[in-house]
């Protein structure tokens, strides 16, 4: 579509800082029942993945330390993935999975590629 052409670079960057934003959500919910409580009970290892939500979400939305903020945010999702909706079954529209592969994925691929324009680290260029 040629009304877009010219605009990979802004639409990458609102991929990033979008992702970063719903990411860090999770995190404020889990840490300070905004804008819900969250339903569960805090496990160490629900504190360890409200944490990497705040911090690597942040991080992400800021474009500081991208790439390694972005790498342990995928891989926080796939074990979020592993340990909470595949032992309730494998397909993800079935286990309410959907949301957290595309946190995975998203991150990997916001890994690969760093910050892009509108970031920290784009500044210093």
């Amino acid at each position: 579509m040629k009304f877009l052409d010219g605009f990979g670079e802004q639409a990458y960057a609102l991929l990033r800082i979008v992702a970063g934003l719903l990411f860090l959500a999770h995190g404020v919910q889990k840490f300070f029942a905004f804008p819900a409580a969250f339903p569960y009970p805090l496990t160490p290892m629900l504190y360890g993945a409200g944490t990497i939500e705040l911090v690597a979400g942040g991080l992400i939305i800021i474009g500081l330390f991208t790439r390694p903020a972005a790498f342990i945010a995928s891989g926080m999702a796939a074990v979020g993935y592993w340990t909470a909706h595949a032992t309730q079954g494998l397909y993800p529209i079935a286990n309410g999975g959907e949301t957290i592969i595309l946190y995975c994925f998203i991150f990997l691929f916001i890994a690969t590629r760093g910050a892009g324009i509108w970031s920290v680290e784009g500044a210093k260029k």
